[in-house]
């Protein structure tokens, strides 16, 4: 892995069908493209997946069976979680045998032991904020770029 500051961070790539990427750009027209009033109405972490029922800000719905549910592979959302170091911080380490002292990323946790032990409500919701920008950043730029989403 490169950590060289000027050098670009690779994005990760959520895995997504073409059924939901149509339904998500509903929901993108829906709010007129105005991101910010997409939001998670509720969430579930199970063993193998993240769900994330989404909705409009400006129009609450009355049931999650009215909401947009998106899926994401638990090991997707692990990977997102450690692609973007959100279950680690930058401290100093002792090297074991030559004693000196070295930057390095120190990992709290495993993604989602982190995330469902370690992690505040907060970075929860962070989390999953994350989660569904990464989402919606991943369809309008392949839509713009003219490429193909990774479809599964």
């Amino acid at each position: 892995m490169d950590h060289r500051p000027w050098t670009k961070k690779p994005t990760t790539m959520i895995k997504i069908s073409q059924k939901l990427k149509d339904k998500l750009w509903w929901l993108v027209i829906s709010v007129d493209y105005d991101y910010s009033r997409i939001t998670i109405a509720d969430h579930d972490l199970t063993e193998d997946t993240l769900t994330l029922w989404l909705e409009d800000k400006h129009d609450f719905k009355n049931t999650l069976d009215e909401c947009l549910q998106v899926d994401i592979p638990a090991k997707q959302f692990a990977k997102i979680i450690k692609e973007e170091n959100l279950n680690s911080y930058e401290g100093s380490r002792m090297h074991p045998t030559k004693n000196y002292v070295y930057k390095a990323r120190i990992e709290i946790n495993a993604p989602i032991r982190w995330y469902q032990d370690d992690a505040t409500l907060t970075e929860q919701q962070w989390v999953r904020e994350t989660v569904l920008k990464l989402l919606l950043t991943q369809l309008i730029e392949t839509q713009t770029l003219g490429e193909e989403m990774v479809l599964y």
